[in-house]
């Protein structure tokens, strides 16, 4: 992807961000599933649990970086286990979509001290969108605190979401991990498939300029 060579002005942006997201357009609103299972390590080898998760995709007004023009989403990550109220797991970041070049970046963090960068490439209408993130790239890559880079090192996580006729959408993590007195990689993996229980509301930018009932591109 070529950028000009002004680095610092600014393209003028497209208020509507829904009809610019993409690919990440179906991703837009409020998600339940119930049929999350997650498979993790633990001192005797693999454990695999059940989970139920809400997860919220909050429309945001573009985003600028001089001539890059990104249009995105905010989300959150909320995971409990069956029946318990106590969070299981805690996520939230941004997911974005670059029009000019069909690159999608998702950031995450985690409040056990640590972040990550995840890039991939899609097309509107595309039906899975994969991004993947690496321990030690400058550009996609994973930072973690001294514990678990000791004790659970993540060498790289995968990503992918499928958009199902049904509706719902599904997704599949791989987390790759190094730890210690384990002879192999482990994969710690999560998925689960989710049905929309609430819309997404119009960003910012368009409830000022009152072009809300605007209709998609």
């Amino acid at each position: 992807m070529q950028y000009s060579k002004d680095i610092y002005t600014e393209n003028p942006a497209d208020p509507d961000t829904l009809a610019n997201l993409g690919p990440l357009a179906p991703l837009a609103g409020t998600w339940y599933g119930d049929q999350g299972v997650d498979t993790h390590p633990v001192a005797e080898g693999t454990e695999s649990e059940p989970f139920v998760e809400t997860l919220t995709f909050e429309l945001l007004d573009p985003q600028n970086s001089g001539p890059q023009q990104l249009y995105g989403l905010r989300y959150h990550v909320a995971v409990t286990k069956p029946g318990e109220l106590t969070a299981f797991h805690d996520q939230v970041g941004y997911i974005l979509y670059e029009p000019a070049s069909g690159k999608i970046y998702m950031t995450l963090a985690i409040p056990r001290a640590q972040v990550a960068m995840a890039e991939g490439t899609a097309k509107p209408g595309d039906k899975q969108i994969h991004l993947r993130a690496e321990r030690g790239s400058t550009v996609n890559g994973i930072c973690s605190n001294p514990f678990l880079e000791k004790n659970f090192q993540t060498t790289s996580w995968d990503v992918t979401f499928t958009f199902n006729d049904d509706g719902t959408i599904s997704y599949e993590e791989d987390t790759v991990l190094v730890i210690p007195g384990v002879p192999k990689e482990f994969h710690h993996t999560d998925k689960n498939t989710l049905k929309m229980i609430a819309a997404p509301r119009p960003n910012p930018m368009m409830v000022e300029e009152g072009l809300c009932n605007r209709n998609p591109k």
